[in-house]
């Protein structure tokens, strides 16, 4: 059995029909938090530490090339925006061999992104080295010396919430 609706009260169904659904659903609020979200992201500094473990009566050394080759294309990054600061620490007395660690770098980087982008530093290197054998050759030292590295990206972590 067919029953005829004439065709005002369909529109008029219809479109409540669609009304209800569109208010069920509400993407845009959904889109608008999600943009949000990413663009807090974007903002957010993001902070990495580089420990570096080096052999033994090296780490002066090893400190010392840092300073000369490695933290120049840092400065110069903090200057293009990419990082906010760069700071180091060396341990004041020395750890067990298995926690040991000599230097560290802690890099703020302006965002995640940036800090995760392939960044191609070899232009910068150029202006800044332009004496690229020595720069190399002192850089393969650097990395000779060296017994282990690794990056930990940190978050802070807020003691008052619950």
């Amino acid at each position: 059995m067919h029953i005829a609706i004439p065709s005002r009260p369909r529109l008029l169904a219809a479109f409540i029909l669609a009304l209800i659904a569109v208010l069920s659903f509400p993407v845009s609020s959904t889109l608008q938090a999600q943009s949000n979200a990413s663009q807090q992201a974007t903002e957010k500094p993001y902070v990495i530490e580089y420990y570096y473990k080096v052999k033994w009566g090296h780490a002066d050394e090893f400190i010392a090339l840092f300073k000369k080759n490695h933290y120049p294309v840092l400065k110069k990054e903090i200057e293009m925006g990419r990082i906010l600061k760069v700071f180091a620490q060396v341990p004041r007395y020395h750890a067990t061999e298995d926690g040991r660690w000599d230097f560290r770098t802690t890099i703020v980087f302006k965002n995640a992104q940036i800090a995760n982008d392939n960044f191609d530093s070899a232009p910068l290197l150029k202006q800044l080295f332009p004496d690229q054998d020595s720069y190399k050759k002192e850089e393969q030292r650097r990395f000779e010396i060296l017994d282990a590295h690794w990056d930990l990206p940190i978050k802070d972590s807020d003691l008052d919430s619950h």
